[in-house]
């Protein structure tokens, strides 16, 4: 392995590109395909890149106080020293010498003298020295948001709506590694028939708490499987299945699916529909390419005579389809995605309460266009992959507000998830089955 693709300094040039604005699961898989790694090399990568973003505030913080203020740093140089930072504070088995040893030669392969020195120097001071104890800092949203790497703003929101035990179960939560979940593609199989072929593969399966058509797979890759290739499954959260649960989807019925791509629940609602019966499920995305993404799992999942992908701001909907067509429409909408940072750890940090409040005029757009389109007595679902209520039941209660022709309905779902709440819609927080956090609302309408 040459000096320029060893596992950290691949790492590095990652985590970079991701500091850039590159999505953090888009650039490793980027940086595991074009690089001929061992199976204990990728982990190592996916393990430094993952890692370092988790605890990217916490790993700054340390930092600091070993840069004189206002030096220049090269991004690189910066990324270089919170890989290190990251293996020292967080993997036991990585002896300090690999990682001492490692970072300097990388600050001299890429940089100059002045740079390996500088890279040395830090390194060692911290050594000397050692690191400050968060557990000192008295302002206790301070403490939180840097012992868990999670934006204040986000703390103090969490607080004020869940509580602060159950903030800090959350905070403990979304740092730990996501589970794989894959969803049974019903459309051409049966759950127990892949079942035993993905257990007669070798894969660890777990049944699903959270979804009726889902399993937790262990061992490998779910992609890796025989069913996978031939369209038998397809890699789908369990809590993003939820929202077609609660859809309640007849063999016959009309359905919109008004913010598709990638096609994960639009592939799922059309498996449950019979396209001899008329059912069919039409699903919209501004973006042409997204589009044809759509169109590609159509295809793979067996699915395709039941969709029809359509490029169109569901904003703008109205003169494309006539009122009151659909049985049952689908908005699972744009949102901050906060739901999903164990799978997308940046999120945290790109995203402010100004965001949100701009994101919530969307969903609403998005929800005051379609509602017309829905039948009397039709089902339709918002949901969202994220954990804030700006974003859930605040939408709904300004949805009901300003459309008295709907009313709010319980969501239910395949296996009664959360069946003692009081309320119609249904939150999920990742420490709650250690899923996604996501949230299902349904509505029907009354005339």
């Amino acid at each position: 392995m040459t000096k320029n693709n060893t596992p950290r300094a691949l790492a590095v040039e990652a985590l970079t590109r991701v500091a850039n604005g590159a999505y953090s699961n888009l650039q490793l898989e980027q940086t595991l395909e074009k690089n001929a790694l061992s199976d204990v090399d990728r982990r190592f990568v996916t393990n430094l890149v993952y890692g370092t973003i988790q605890h990217r505030l916490t790993l700054e913080y340390y930092l600091e106080g070993f840069i004189k203020p206002n030096q220049k740093v090269l991004p690189w140089v910066k990324m270089t020293l919170l890989v290190a930072l990251y293996q020292e504070i967080y993997l036991d088995r990585v002896p300090k010498r690999a990682i001492f040893n490692e970072a300097i030669q990388l600050a001299k392969d890429r940089g100059h003298e002045g740079i390996r020195r500088f890279v040395t120097g830090v390194l060692h001071a911290i050594d000397r020295q050692g690191l400050p104890d968060i557990a000192a800092i008295k302002d206790p949203t301070k403490r939180l948001s840097l012992e868990y790497s999670v934006p204040e703003w986000l703390i103090t929101a969490l607080q004020e709506q869940v509580g602060e035990d159950k903030t800090v179960k959350i905070l403990e939560t979304i740092n730990q590694p996501a589970a794989q979940s894959v969803r049974v593609n019903v459309a051409v199989t049966t759950v127990e028939a892949v079942q035993q072929a993905l257990t007669a593969e070798g894969y660890g399966v777990t049944p699903s708490e959270v979804a009726g058509e889902a399993f937790r797979l262990d061992d490998a890759a779910a992609n890796q499987s025989k069913a996978f290739a031939d369209g038998r499954l397809t890699i789908q959260d369990e809590s993003a299945m939820l929202p077609v649960e609660a859809l309640q989807i007849r063999p016959g019925d009309q359905v919109l699916d008004a913010c598709a791509a990638p096609g994960g629940k639009t592939t799922q609602i059309a498996a449950h529909l019979d396209a001899h019966s008329g059912g069919k499920v039409t699903a919209l995305d501004l973006h042409p390419k997204k589009v044809a993404l759509i169109e590609t799992n159509a295809e793979r999942l067996h699915v395709a005579d039941r969709v029809d992908a359509v490029a169109l701001d569901a904003r703008d909907i109205n003169d494309a389809y006539p009122k009151k067509m659909f049985d049952r429409i689908l908005v699972d909408a744009p949102c901050s995605g906060l739901g999903l940072i164990r799978r997308k750890p940046e999120i945290r940090y790109e995203k402010t309460p100004a965001d949100i409040q701009q994101l919530q005029k969307v969903q609403l757009g998005i929800l005051d266009a379609v509602s017309a389109k829905l039948k009397p007595a039709g089902i339709m679902v918002y949901s969202t992959c994220t954990i804030l209520d700006t974003e859930n039941n605040d939408v709904v209660k300004q949805f009901l507000a300003g459309h008295p022709d709907f009313e709010s309905v319980r969501v239910a779902t395949t296996k009664a998830i959360k069946e003692d709440r009081t309320t119609d819609t249904l939150s999920l927080y990742p420490d709650d089955f250690d899923s996604d956090g996501f949230f299902v609302s349904a509505f029907r309408r009354k005339k």
